[in-house]
């Protein structure tokens, strides 16, 4: 187990390249599982291969539990890294698969079998140790890949997408069974990925990158509860915050539209004033919009306007997407039973307290008067009233 810190790490490809990854600074915490999450092409994998030592470092200082491992080599990190594609030796049994990093290493063959025999019980692979890659289903094989990295016993496992090539099932199953290996192992872990469900479960901490930059970094819930920008609210969370253009009016303590009206109860007057007469971006998520003005319990609420493109009957609830007047997209998250005719004019109402404010040109988010813990706790006690 061990703490990894990188500081202002940088990579450029060619002398005077494009920066790919661009002044990122995090500290994985001993027994840690962190969270790379991002778009393709964000920089995530890249980073994770830095700290594998697979891509080298253009800037900035890696280090783990204190020793700068910049020019380490990969083999000499003490690291273990589970792939997207499995990378089993398709001529070796399951058992063989298990032991060849260690008998690389020279590790008695004693301790080779207890690890092994140790791994295989834990992941429920002693009864295939004879078979070949083969004859292994898809999750088998991700968990042999995951007991070859578990086998060596390092400092600190990586995992790159490991998920993407499994079906839905076996996804949700494997998820789980990484989820369990961390708490009975204790050890850090970074899992990159570009799926928010599986950022939000699985991990301690979410660090969201965009364009080879850090946007935001916090617990799975801080983050979701509290994005730091349009970027970050759109990206976690399914289906996606609604973002709507809007003019702030701090007379009335309002954001509107043609299609939106916003009371904007959460901030401060000072921060309204200042933007008064301004363009900003008023986010809500999709499971606070409500059909029915009686959902808000008479709390102060907002109402926004659209017309029906599709509406999406998934069985425990529907999705009803709207176009907005002027143009937009928005979509709620409403009970089972609702239905509405294509083109239909529907109304959405949403309570104050569940509306966000954002910088219309920088995107940022505007901080409203509870943040940290409170407004998470407080989001929370909206979502289960």
């Amino acid at each position: 187990m061990a703490v990894v810190k990188l500081d202002k790490i940088v990579k450029r490809y060619g002398g005077g390249g494009p920066v790919v990854v661009e002044d990122v600074d995090l500290t994985i915490d001993d027994g840690e599982f962190m969270v790379l999450l991002g778009p393709s092409g964000c920089g995530k994998s890249t980073t994770l291969r830095m700290i594998a030592g697979l891509e080298s470092i253009s800037g900035g200082t890696l280090s783990i539990d204190g020793r700068v491992v910049n020019d380490v080599p990969a083999k000499d990190r003490d690291i273990a890294m589970v792939f997207q594609s499995y990378a089993l030796y398709p001529h070796m049994s399951v058992a063989d698969n298990l032991a060849f990093g260690l008998r690389r290493r020279s590790i008695p063959n004693a301790e080779i079998e207890r690890r092994v025999k140790e791994v295989a019980a834990l992941l429920g692979l002693a009864p295939l140790l004879a078979r070949k890659p083969s004859a292994l289903s898809g999750g088998q094989r991700q968990r042999v890949a995951l007991g070859r990295a578990m086998v060596r016993e390092p400092q600190v496992f990586l995992f790159d997408e490991p998920l993407s090539n499994l079906d839905a099932a076996l996804r949700v199953n494997t998820r789980s069974e990484i989820i369990k290996q961390h708490h009975r192992l204790g050890s850090t872990m970074i899992y990159v990925t570009h799926d928010q469900v599986e950022a939000m479960t699985m991990g301690t901490r979410i660090c969201v990158m965009n364009a080879g930059k850090v946007a935001q970094i916090g617990a799975p819930l801080d983050v979701y509860w509290q994005p730091a920008n349009t970027f970050v609210a759109r990206f976690l969370g399914s289906p996606p915050m609604n973002l709507m253009d809007a003019t702030l009016a701090a007379a009335t303590r309002r954001a509107s539209s043609p299609a939106l009206d916003a009371p904007l109860a959460r901030w401060s007057d000072g921060v309204l004033q200042a933007r008064d007469g301004r363009k900003v971006t008023l986010g809500v998520r999709a499971e606070d919009m409500a059909i029915d003005p009686a959902a808000l319990d008479g709390a102060p609420g907002g109402r926004v306007t659209g017309r029906t493109i599709a509406v999406e009957p998934l069985g425990a609830e529907t999705l009803l997407l709207l176009e907005l007047p002027g143009g937009g997209e928005i979509t709620a998250r409403l009970p089972r039973h609702v239905t509405a005719a294509p083109d239909q004019e529907v109304e959405l109402f949403f309570r104050a307290d569940a509306a966000y404010l954002f910088d219309a040109e920088k995107g940022d988010a505007i901080a409203p008067l509870e943040t940290g813990a409170a407004a998470v706790r407080a989001a929370v006690q909206r979502r289960t009233h």
